[in-house]
């Protein structure tokens, strides 16, 4: 692929380490759409109601969704060279390697192990968990941590179900969750019984470590994570919708597929029915710096530790018209512009009001590790705040706060 690497290359030298990245819409066919991702109306369906609607836009992705029927690039970003796209970001890191991600994340992993997503929903989707590392290796694949930040520029509307259960209730007892298993095929097998709703909040987030179950609520949502598109749906029917059983093993062995104990066995129950769960998963702003008066203010939104381990954080930076700043950080990062139009270095930012599914936008990049570390400025060259989102691979940020922390 020397094509490849001389065009990244080539233009990383034209933007000073800052890829523009094209978005990269992934459908869900167990879900509805909830129709506030900017999508021109007619295209939250472009692939076809067989493939089910646009759910979901994966930022700054090398990540492919492991969806039936879809194509071996769903799910992957692709940078644009002179308004097209010309190759997957994947691709690019897998030729540019440290270059682009930094030494210490492509020594340890050979790959940018992260991406982001918007999640949009018009309901609560089925209480589920992803597998840890140890449970997906064995189909092959990796484990899923992932945060949650619910932008207020892209929640005007609540949609159906503005509330996530999350965990289970404490007393719960594995028997329980079995027996709802066991019911799969009664129709609602009563699990949410078993747990906690939890109204969403614009503004805030929470952090959802691996084999917790969680019902994400119908608020959009900003969702970095772990590079893996594993999970398993423990609830069979959701606002009246049979779930099909095969999404709930469909990341087990297949010997294991109709071992209810072994489902059940594999959540991790002392997270689930932690008493202090709110506690030790939800997260609210934290501002970086104390910089108001000089018209920015840049915010930690995802932050906290999986397993003892930083895999991922985030920052909101939002910039006052007519104001800049530099912004240094201690890895690469995905960026997408949420409010606003301005310039990111030499690249232009706009955020979209409307976006039909083949076009080129121009709201989201990617900042290579030398750039970031270097200090990037953001120029607002508009007149309404312009507001970004942007996050960072595994122990990037050693000065992120921990869970609580907002509390303070």
């Amino acid at each position: 692929m020397a094509s490849v690497a001389s065009s990244v290359s080539h233009a990383l030298s034209e933007t000073n380490g800052i890829l523009r990245l094209a978005p990269a819409w992934v459908p869900r066919s167990f879900l509805q759409p909830g129709r506030r991702l900017k999508l021109h109306p007619a295209d939250y369906y472009f692939l076809g109601t067989h493939r089910g609607g646009i759910d979901e836009r994966w930022f700054a992705s090398t990540t492919v969704a492991t969806n039936e029927g879809a194509p071996e690039d769903e799910g992957l970003s692709y940078v644009v060279v002179k308004g097209k796209k010309a190759f997957t970001l994947r691709d690019a890191v897998s030729e540019l390697k440290d270059e682009l991600v930094g030494k210490s994340i492509w020594k340890k992993y050979e790959r940018w192990p992260v991406y982001s997503k918007f999640f949009d929903n018009m309901g609560p989707i089925p209480h589920h968990m992803h597998q840890n590392d140890k449970q997906a290796k064995l189909t092959g694949q990796e484990g899923k941590p992932e945060s949650y930040y619910f932008p207020p520029q892209m929640n005007q509307i609540g949609n159906n179900f503005p509330y996530t259960f999350m965990g289970l209730e404490p007393g719960t007892t594995k028997q329980d969750i079995i027996d709802c298993l066991d019911r799969w095929n009664d129709g609602d097998n009563g699990i949410l019984n078993y747990s906690k709703a939890y109204r969403l909040q614009p503004g805030t987030g929470w952090l959802i470590p691996p084999c917790v179950l969680h019902a994400p609520g119908s608020l959009v949502t900003y969702e970095p994570q772990w590079g893996s598109d594993v999970f398993a749906m423990y609830q069979s029917m959701v606002e009246g919708r049979a779930v099909p059983r095969s999404l709930l093993t469909k990341d087990f062995p297949k010997e294991k597929h109709n071992n209810n104990k072994y489902l059940v066995d594999a959540l991790d129950w002392d997270g689930n029915v932690d008493p202090n769960f709110k506690d030790n998963h939800s997260l609210a702003p934290i501002p970086v710096a104390k910089t108001e008066k000089e018209g920015w203010v840049d915010r930690w939104i995802v932050y906290g530790k999986v397993g003892g381990k930083q895999l991922f954080t985030a920052k909101e930076l939002t910039v006052q018209p007519g104001k800049k700043c530099v912004i240094k950080d201690g890895g690469a990062y995905g960026w997408i512009t949420v409010q606003g139009r301005g310039k990111i270095g030499n690249v232009e930012l706009q955020t979209p009001v409307m976006i039909r599914h083949w076009e080129i936008t121009e709201d989201e990049v990617f900042v290579t590790a030398k750039r970031a570390a270097e200090g990037v400025e953001i120029v607002n060259t508009g007149t309404e705040p312009l507001v970004g989102l942007r996050y960072f691979g595994p122990d990037a940020q050693p000065d992120a706060p921990a869970v609580g922390d907002y509390r303070k």
